[in-house]
């Protein structure tokens, strides 16, 4: 225990804290730059068991806030570098590492055991499916998204409302750190809470973080927290599915054009531009499943349709995991 004594200082932690995080099981969804933080925190602190995913690799644009990873990484798979990289910082922790992103039909294997979630893939329709699996498993969820010089954390599920009950609309515009830009920094200083998050979390430390949310802006430099514990839960929400998960009498509806998707998710799919669903009408006792690249538009379609009285929906990302 000499390696966590001075934190086991602290008498909130103590040497029954520490066996709490020894015998924690954490997933994390992400080794980017959140991840970069965020993972050698957890393992600093001594969390047991990290399960982690990710399918990307390391390249070189992205290592300003990748900081885990160095040139020798380049080309290699982000979570077989990060797990050498974390094993090395502290070798008492088990990293459980999985090449592959998490999708709408992994995600309950990969929560199978855990004790808490931490979503580091800023990716919103990563998100939003591991808050309906977190909030249907009972699971803590601890999620952050950054972009520019700005961003938030926040922690939800567990007893806490779920991240459609702070954010029940996908955003209006798919911008990411690959198309608009972030500072490294900004990133870190996400992932740092959180880590500090998760611990609390973990150790059941009060004021609990769950039902909290923090915007972090560092163009102004405000930190505005703010709690949610009376955020109400939609009352229809739209679930993100994959391909795998296609039943045979499905409506799929690509939203994209052929220029734009030549090839759509399956054979059998209608292809209707967004501008034209007011005129169509949907088949009666389907599901209609909306497809475009990131699920921004087919959220916007489903709630037209939802308007209409059409509440058996489903949206598949085809540019996301």
């Amino acid at each position: 225990m000499q390696r966590y004594q001075r934190q086991m200082m602290l008498a909130e932690i103590g040497e029954a804290g520490q066996q709490k995080l020894l015998d924690a099981r954490v997933l994390v969804a992400g080794a980017g730059g959140l991840g970069a933080t965020l993972l050698p925190q957890l393992v600093g602190a001594g969390v047991g068991h990290i399960r982690l995913y990710d399918d990307d690799v390391v390249a070189l644009h992205n290592l300003h806030r990748q900081t885990l990873f160095t040139e020798q990484d380049i080309d290699q798979p982000k979570v077989l570098r990060a797990q050498q990289a974390l094993q090395q910082r502290n070798p008492q922790v088990q990293i459980e590492a999985l090449q592959q992103s998490l999708s709408a039909s992994n995600v309950q294997q990969a929560l199978a055991g855990c004790d808490l979630v931490i979503d580091a893939a800023d990716n919103f329709a990563v998100t939003y499916q591991l808050s309906d699996a977190c909030m249907k498993a009972g699971m803590p969820l601890i999620s952050a998204s950054v972009l520019g010089r700005q961003g938030y954390v926040g922690g939800f599920c567990g007893g806490a409302p779920s991240y459609r009950a702070v954010f029940p609309r996908l955003p209006s515009s798919a911008a990411n750190c690959n198309t608009a830009g972030v500072m490294g920094p900004a990133v870190a200083t996400l992932g740092a809470m959180q880590a500090q998050m998760a611990l609390s979390v973990l150790l059941e430390l009060q004021p609990s973080p769950l039902g909290c949310l923090v915007n972090c802006d560092f163009v102004n430099w405000h930190f505005r927290p703010f709690r949610f514990d009376d955020a109400e839960e939609p009352e229809h929400a739209v679930p993100f599915i994959d391909p795998q998960q296609l039943a045979a009498d499905d409506c799929i509806v690509e939203l994209r054009s052929c220029e734009e998707a030549p090839v759509s998710v399956a054979h059998r799919v209608e292809r209707i531009l967004p501008q034209a669903i007011a005129a169509w009408q949907p088949p009666a006792q389907q599901r209609i499943v909306l497809v475009c690249a990131s699920g921004i538009r087919a959220a916007q379609v489903a709630s037209a349709l939802a308007q209409r009285g059409f509440l058996q929906l489903a949206i598949l990302a085809a540019n996301r995991p």
